[in-house]
């Protein structure tokens, strides 16, 4: 079983940047692909990116070319860099886990089942 914990959240101005960190506790974490999804009251969640165990990477449309997901297997960590924030980017941030998976990660809620408790990203005009 893996636990989840996101940190790095917070207030930033329009254009700023934010590094997300996913620290993932067992032994078996570089088996796990990891997601990085976001939401806000009244929206879907939705997957901003994603890196599989194979290190194949996805990435939506809406930070594409902002944001670069990547992964240290030995500290257990997944980080998320945004940069060029624009205000459409405040949402709760979570990170999300499945064992294994396929090559090139999914984006789908429904694919991970271990969660973590999500962390706040606010981007001021």
């Amino acid at each position: 079983q893996v636990q989840l914990v996101e940190s790095g959240g917070g207030l930033v101005q329009a254009g700023g940047s934010l590094r997300l960190s996913c620290a993932a506790s067992g032994d078996t974490f570089s088996r796990y692909t990891i997601g990085w999804f976001r939401q806000t009251p009244g929206k879907e969640r939705e997957c901003v990116a994603a890196i599989s165990w194979s290190g194949s990477t996805y990435y939506s449309d809406s930070v594409k070319g902002r944001s670069s997901i990547s992964r240290d297997n030995a500290k257990n960590t997944v980080y998320l860099q945004m940069s060029g924030l624009k205000p459409e980017d405040t949402a709760v941030y979570s990170c999300a886990a499945t064992y294994f998976g396929n090559v090139v990660p999914s984006s789908r809620p429904s694919e991970y089942d271990k969660w973590g408790q999500g962390t706040q990203v606010t981007v001021s005009s």
